[in-house]
């Protein structure tokens, strides 16, 4: 029997305890682990009875207390093996019982208690584990496309583990961080969340600083305007570190939606640009005429026309000749921000280019004209040529013909 049966019943108790409280506070049912706790007692009792032996374990699902039984074969004298038990002690628990019958006896052993108790632990606690890690799953699903505000924790190998809160750390990978940002150990970063996917090991939570979603969230947590609607981001086209383009619409004819997004003296988006570090941000304002959107998204830069052709979602563009390197920007970068911003291949020329190059048009067309010309009338005498040298065949058989 138990060496301590008031000490394993105590025990029990606790577990117990432990079990509704996690049951409420965690939503973990009781049954389910109390299923686990007789399996897992079940296993660490095989090496006392054997694989083959006909046992059970059942925990009380009052009380806490586990017990074993198992079937034992009545015999008439002494039993010969551990699945049978003799006709006396059988009777002891059933009076009616007879040889040959099976009887079903509680069997422990001197460590069950302690073994029970260590199982049942260890069973309660991997399902805290488990549901912290469900729980936390959940927890960041919700999160993803949002951003997170995390503490570096330690930086290597390329990446900065950041944590998230006191059980959940995630990896921004090189290829996610901002070129030439600076991270410290203890310093408070905002990332964005791309994705949260399960793994063996829980999940795994994909961050990312580059992500132009991240300049959208920052926008939405800063500007009532756009938290609220007013203001609507329409398309947004980033290289991280450097520069952003951000084109916006305001739904209410009384709110400026550039000036909201800037806010009083570019409080806002001097936040923005803080928390980016020091990346510059151009808010555009988006209109439905292609040639409205692409003119605004050229800025800073002066525009004298925009030709578009919507079937190609192309456009040519002129702009004055001293604001040809600024409306295409060093190494290209604004007018490749101003085509990604708006869908459109745009071909920006000066006004002295585009003189040029109308003027190469027309000549072209006066040239094409007059080679036209010129090959009406070539192919004119070669028609006239071969007219008369026909009319000049008949004329030499018709001779001929008269001679003979």
């Amino acid at each position: 029997m138990w060496i301590n049966k008031e000490e394993d019943k105590s025990k029990m108790s606790e577990i117990i305890e432990a079990l509704n409280q996690l049951e409420k506070e965690r939503n973990i049912s009781k049954d389910l682990i109390m299923d686990a706790i007789e399996k897992s007692v079940q296993a660490a009792c095989e090496k006392d009875f054997g694989k083959e032996s006909d046992f059970s374990v059942i925990m009380d699902r009052e009380t806490g207390e586990i017990q074993i039984f198992t079937a034992k074969v009545v015999v008439p004298d002494a039993p010969m093996s551990p699945n049978e038990i003799s006709l006396d002690d059988a009777r002891k628990l059933n009076p009616d019982v007879q040889v040959d019958d099976e009887i079903t006896v509680e069997t422990t052993t001197q460590n069950f208690g302690r073994i029970a108790a260590q199982k049942a632990r260890n069973i309660i606690v991997q399902a805290i584990k488990e549901s912290e890690k469900i729980s936390a799953f959940v927890k960041f699903s919700d999160k993803k496309d949002d951003i997170l505000t995390g503490v570096i924790q330690r930086i290597q190998d390329n990446s900065v583990r950041i944590s998230l809160d006191d059980h959940t750390e995630t990896i921004l990978s090189e290829k996610e961080m901002i070129p030439g940002e600076v991270y410290r150990v203890g310093d408070r970063i905002k990332v964005y969340v791309v994705d949260v996917k399960e793994s063996q090991k829980g999940f795994r939570i994909i961050v990312s600083r580059t992500h132009p979603n991240l300049v959208k969230r920052l926008f939405e947590r800063e500007v009532a305007e756009v938290a609220d609607g007013t203001v609507e981001i329409k398309s947004i086209s980033r290289e991280a570190g450097s520069r952003t383009k951000i084109a916006v619409y305001s739904n209410d004819a009384n709110v400026d939606a550039v000036g909201a997004c800037v806010g009083l003296n570019g409080t806002r988006v001097n936040n923005i640009v803080e928390n980016l570090m020091g990346e510059k941000i151009d808010i555009i304002e988006w209109d439905e005429d292609p040639a409205i959107y692409i003119e605004h998204a050229l800025s800073p830069s002066k525009v004298v026309s925009v030709d578009v052709t919507p079937g190609e979602k192309s456009a040519k563009v002129v702009v004055p000749d001293y604001q040809l390197s600024l409306a295409i920007g060093k190494e290209g970068q604004n007018a490749r921000l101003a085509a990604r911003l708006t869908g459109y291949k745009i071909d920006i020329k000066s006004e002295t280019q585009a003189r040029q190059a109308e003027m190469d048009e027309e000549d072209y067309e006066e040239y094409e004209e007059e080679y036209e010309d010129e090959a009406f009338e070539e192919e004119a005498e070669s028609v006239e040529a071969e007219e008369a040298e026909a009319e000049e065949a008949v004329t030499e058989e018709e001779v001929e013909e008269n001679e003979e």
